[in-house]
């Protein structure tokens, strides 16, 4: 399996589970696509570091990627929301 897929999907997931905890907080969920992108750009950059298949090899690529997976994470959820038909459980 490709270690640099397999990375990517999880910085999707757990930018997910962190807009899932936010969420749980009296923060206002218009700051969630910012919360995710700024976790997904982290997570990305100590991906590349202690990754070795991470598919980017400068700071900048892997911020880059961190972001738009962070950012996934919150299309996924409006993807589900929209897929219900309006809200999820827990949304203000």
């Amino acid at each position: 399996m490709e270690t640099g897929i397999v990375s990517v999907a999880s910085i999707t997931v757990i930018s997910y589970l962190v807009a899932q905890g936010v969420k749980a907080t009296a923060l206002e969920n218009k700051w969630l696509p910012v919360i995710c992108g700024a976790a997904g750009a982290a997570l990305g950059y100590v991906a590349m570091l202690v990754m070795p298949g991470y598919p980017a090899n400068d700071p900048l690529t892997a911020i880059a990627v961190g972001i738009a997976s962070g950012l996934a994470a919150t299309g996924s959820n409006e993807l589900i929301k929209q897929l219900k038909g309006g809200r999820i459980d827990g949304d203000n």
